[in-house]
Parts: C-alpha cells; structure tokens; sequence
C-alpha cells in the first residue's frame, strides 16, 4: 500500500505508472478519484455539522448553568475521596476484633491474614468472639 501512496504522490511516478493507460482508461479513474473526493467531503461537512451542533449545545448548557449559579464540581461531585462501590480510594473497613495486651491495643478486621496477637489465642484455644467489637 505505501508503494502506491508514494505514485500517487509523485508526479513523475505517477505519469510513469500511467504511460500505458488510455485516455478513456485515466478518465474512468479520474471520475472514481472524484467521486471518492466528493464522499470524503461530504463526511467531512457532517462531522463539522455534528461538532458545530455539539459545541452549541455545550455552549447553551455552560450558560444554563452560570444562570442557575452551577459548577462543575456540582455536578461532578467536587470531592477527590472518590466514590467507588468500596466506599472510595483509602476507605478502610472497621475493625471488628480490639485486643489491648501489654498497654497497646491491637484491632483486626477480620479480612486477610491474622495478626500474630490474635493468631497465639486462637492456637491457646481461645475464641475470638470475646475480642468482638460491639
């Protein structure tokens, strides 16, 4: 394909590749150019249209909201804590265990590893529902 992009545009290529055609031939080509050139134009104005129409209607909904003293942020929420199904970015979970042994105290959620504090009363035959957070 570059081969052909790199004849049509070069001149002296392109009057090289051609030599042998007739001129009926290089007519029937030149009318199938056109009509693909008149296709990409009209693409081109409706995409212009659509843009021209988007661009308006943003236009009119900034100037709806300037009136009805909207930002942004409104809308969108102006807040970076985020809003995802898991309670946003950085949300943690509440502890459900609290351990204080030797002055500190120690909480677990009761998701993922045990911490060891835990881990020793559960191998003592302890049970956790005494740690539980009510």
């Amino acid at each position: 394909m570059s081969d052909f992009l790199q004849i049509l545009g070069n001149q002296r290529r392109l009057n090289a590749a051609t030599k042998e055609l007739t001129l009926a031939e290089l007519e029937e080509i030149k009318g199938k150019l056109d009509a693909i050139i008149e296709q990409r134009a009209e693409e081109e104005a409706e995409r212009e249209k659509e843009e021209a129409e988007r661009t308006a209607k943003i236009d009119e909904l900034r100037k709806a909201m300037a009136e009805a003293g909207i930002s942004a942020e409104d809308i969108i929420g102006g807040s970076s804590t985020g809003t995802s199904r898991r309670g946003g970015k950085g949300a943690k979970r509440p502890a459900k265990y609290r351990l204080e042994k030797d002055g500190e105290e120690y909480l677990w959620t009761g998701i993922g590893r045990m911490p060891k504090v835990f881990k020793e009363i559960v191998d003592n035959g302890g049970n956790l529902d005494n740690y539980l957070i009510k």
